[in-house]
Order: structure tokens, then C-alpha cells, then sequence
């Protein structure tokens, strides 16, 4: 085998490896053996005749497809080794013509990972995120816990209000028909929370039990049952229940049944170290994106087609997965959206282009800096996954291959560069 580079530009390598005759032709019998059982020859015992009668009757050809993929896995690796190429896609390969006795030369297209340029990496200028907690953030956080302990109360004496919840039967009509989906029962529909079509809940605002409310509406344009979007319709309601919240007094019995506090100041105060721990934490994943975001500005690269749609197709089996493990197949996502897959793409891109972006500035900054994770960061990472999995960290060692095992390697060293922009990064 010889492999000779042709050309290598805008991230895309053109090569050839040559194949003698010899190589060929051992492969050829290597396949004529593997293979020869399978064949059935009049006067011969199966898995007996001669490679050259099978030929005779097939054709001369008919081992050369397979010893061709033989060849072709063998050495092309071995290719992109001699030649140092990283590539990122499945190659385009031509052959020329093949004859038996004869070598052939393959000519293969393929696109590489891109040269990466990091620099001004260290020491960017990002906005600075605030972290404090005032008052007013552990009120809200008061009113969450007051508003999961409440209970409902049926309402009797005033109309309904923003907050209720009216239990209501629906049907709705489209130029005086009734359209599919638009009939419901006993359905609880709390008012203000935009769950239904614009103007639905404003209109049963005062409405009591036993009330008929006529309501109007126009569907969104945008309304993903395309046969009603933009169109007119009316609701015939009947208000069944109208119930509202009661939420309990913020005292220290309110503390003592919520959390593990004697009294409300002293829940107030662990509500406030959560919350400041809660904060501190997102500042610091603000300011660790932030800093990435300015070391990917600071690079240069040219990210490459082919590693852009691979990318893309990695996200988008990732969501038909998700969508599969909530009982949808993409068909019915797309049917009930009204997406395409074309635009979902498209839509995917951006995001995917950043991924690509995030990480090769992320390893390359790792390799310039020579960042590697220590052997007791490895073992406390063999730790954190045993915890995880509730297995004994040695099992989890045995379970990782070798190529698993550079892999989190690299993750890790990929995290201690994000550590160390971070780290750098100075905030206005």
C-alpha cells in the first residue's frame, strides 16, 4: 500500500492509496476461502470447488466487492495515519479500473477537522453578573412555597377572578361548525395563565357557577392547526365550579410545616443562604459562558459542512429519542407543530455551529496550555460516576475502554480550560 496526498485546502483532503496486485490478489483468496462453502457446484462436495470453477460460473468478478471493502478497511486508516489526517465525515472513494492480476488505486474525498487559531483568550472583558439576594427574591420564594401549600375554596360570593380556577365545559364552532379538539369537559382552566387562545380567560373574568358564557376569539396565525389559523370562532362555556386559592398565613406554624425551623426568621434565613448559594452558582455559569463566548470571537476557524451536518444530525436524533420516550414519533411532533424536518434543521443550525465552536476552541485552548487532568481528579471522577450509577468504582474502571476513558480525559481537561478563562476573564 502507498498513499500519496494530492491536495489539502478549506478543510477538505484528496488523496490516493495504491494497491499492487500481490494485495489484491491475497485478499481476493482470502474471501475466495471465507466465502466458498456458501457455494453449490455441480460435481463437487460443498465448500470443495476450485476458486476458478466458481468463477467460471459467476463470473471472475465475483470475489473482487468484497476483497475490495477488505482492502479498503485495512488500509485506509492506516492512510490517514501515514498522511496525518484528522478527518470528520465518511470519505468519497473512486477506483479505478479493476482487473484480476492487477493493482488498482482508490481516490478519496474527504473532509478533515479544521486548523484552529485560539489567542486573547486570557484575560476578556465580560459584563460582571450580579449574585446578591435582596429581599424581594426571598419573598418570591416565600410566595412559591406559600402558593404550593394552599388549597382550593370554592367561590360563591363574587365573580371570577385572575388566579381562580373555573372548572368549565366547551364546545367551539368555526362559521357555526364544530371543529375537532374544540370540545371539552370538566375542564379546570385557571384564568391569567395564557394556557388557552389569546382573549379565551379574559372573557370568563366575573363569570359565576352555572353561568353560559358566549366567547370569541380569533386563532393566531401561527396556530399549528393550519385549518383553523387566523380564523374566527366562538366558545359556547358553561361555568360548572369556580374555585380560588387560599393560601396560608407566613407565620412561624407556616415555617414549622415546611421545613425543619422552629420559626418563620429562621427559615427566612435558610431561604436566603439557598438562594445565595442558587445565585452565586448561576454567576459563575454566566461568567464561564460569557468568557467561552468571547474566546470563540477571539479564534479563527472555518468550520466545515460536512462536520456542521453531522452535528445537526446528532441533535436531531437526540430530540426524535426524546420524543420517542414521551410516546411521539417525528411524524406525529411534525403533524401536531406543523415543522419539517427541512425547517427544524435549519433552525438547529445556529446551535449546533455554536457546539462545534464551544468545543474545538475548548480542546484547543487544553492543548496549548497543556491542561490534563490529574490522576486524583480522574479517581475523584471515577467516584462522583460510581456514586451515580451505585456501582463500586472499580466496576466502573472494568466497564470503561480505553477509548472511553481518554474521552473523559478530555472532558475534564475541556472543563479545567473553561476553569482557567473563567479565572482570567476580567468583569466590568
Amino acid at each position: 500500500m502507498k498513499a500519496t496526498l494530492i491536495s489539502k485546502e478549506n478543510n477538505e483532503a484528496k488523496f490516493t492509496i495504491e494497491i499492487t496486485a500481490e494485495e489484491f490478489e491475497n485478499a481476493v483468496i482470502d474471501v475466495y476461502k471465507s466465502q466458498k462453502d456458501k457455494f453449490v457446484i455441480d460435481g463437487f462436495r460443498k465448500g470443495k470447488a476450485p476458486r476458478s470453477i466458481i468463477e467460471k460460473k459467476y463470473g471472475e468478478t465475483i470475489f473482487f466487492e468484497d476483497a475490495i471493502n477488505k482492502l479498503f478497511s485495512l488500509h485506509y486508516p492506516l492512510a490517514l495515519d501515514e498522511l496525518d489526517l484528522d478527518v470528520i465525515d465518511n470519505p468519497k472513494a473512486d477506483f479505478s479500473e479493476l482487473k484480476k492480476g492487477e493493482g488498482f488505486t482508490i481516490t478519496i474525498e474527504v473532509a478533515c477537522y479544521p486548523e484552529i487559531e485560539v489567542k486573547d483568550y486570557k484575560g476578556v472583558e465580560i459584563e460582571a453578573v450580579k449574585s446578591e439576594v435582596t429581599d424581594e427574591d426571598v419573598e418570591a420564594e416565600l410566595k412559591k412555597e406559600q402558593e404550593k401549600n394552599s388549597r382550593t375554596v370554592t367561590v360563591e360570593d363574587r365573580g371570577a377572578e385572575n388566579g381562580d380556577i373555573t372548572t368549565i365545559d366547551f364546545e367551539g364552532f368555526v362559521d357555526g361548525e364544530a371543529f375537532e379538539g374544540g370540545k371539552g369537559t370538566d375542564y379546570p382552566l385557571t384564568l391569567g395563565s395564557n394556557s388557552f387562545i389569546p382573549g379565551f380567560e379574559d372573557q370568563l373574568v366575573g363569570s359565576k357557577a352555572g353561568d353560559h358564557v358566549e366567547v370569541k376569539v380569533t386563532f393566531p396565525e401561527e396556530y399549528q392547526a393550519k385549518e383553523l389559523a387566523g380564523k374566527e370562532a366562538v366558545f359556547q362555556c358553561d361555568v360548572k365550579k369556580v374555585e380560588a386559592k387560599e393560601l396560608p398565613e407566613l407565620d412561624d406554624d407556616f415555617a414549622q410545616d415546611v421545613s425543619e425551623f422552629d420559626t418563620l426568621a429562621e427559615y427566612k434565613e435558610d431561604v436566603k443562604k439557598n438562594l445565595t448559594e442558587k445565585k452565586e452558582k448561576a454567576a459563575r455559569t454566566a461568567k464561564e459562558n460569557a468568557a467561552v463566548d468571547k474566546a470563540i470571537e477571539n479564534a479563527e476557524m472555518d468550520i466545515p459542512d460536512a462536520m456542521l451536518n453531522t452535528q445537526v444530525r446528532q441533535m436531531l436524533d437526540d430530540f426524535s429519542r426524546r420524543m420517542q420516550s414521551q410516546g411521539l414519533t417525528m411524524e406525529q411532533y411534525f403533524q401536531f407543530t406543523g415543522m419539517t424536518l427541512d425547517k427544524m434543521q435549519e433552525e438547529m443550525k445556529p446551535q449546533a455551529l455554536k457546539r462545534i465552536q464551544t468545543r474545538l476552541v475548548l480542546e484547543k485552548i487544553a492543548e496549548v496550555e497543556n491542561i490534563q487532568p490529574t490522576e486524583e481528579e480522574v479517581e475523584e471522577e471515577f467516584k462522583k460516576m460510581a456514586d451515580a450509577y451505585k456501582m463500586e468504582v472499580e466496576k466502573i474502571k472494568e466497564l470503561l475502554g480505553d477509548r472511553e476513558l481518554e474521552q473523559m480525559k478530555k472532558d475534564m481537561a475541556v472543563q479545567k480550560a473553561v476553569t482557567l478563562i473563567a479565572d482570567e476573564a476580567k468583569e466590568a
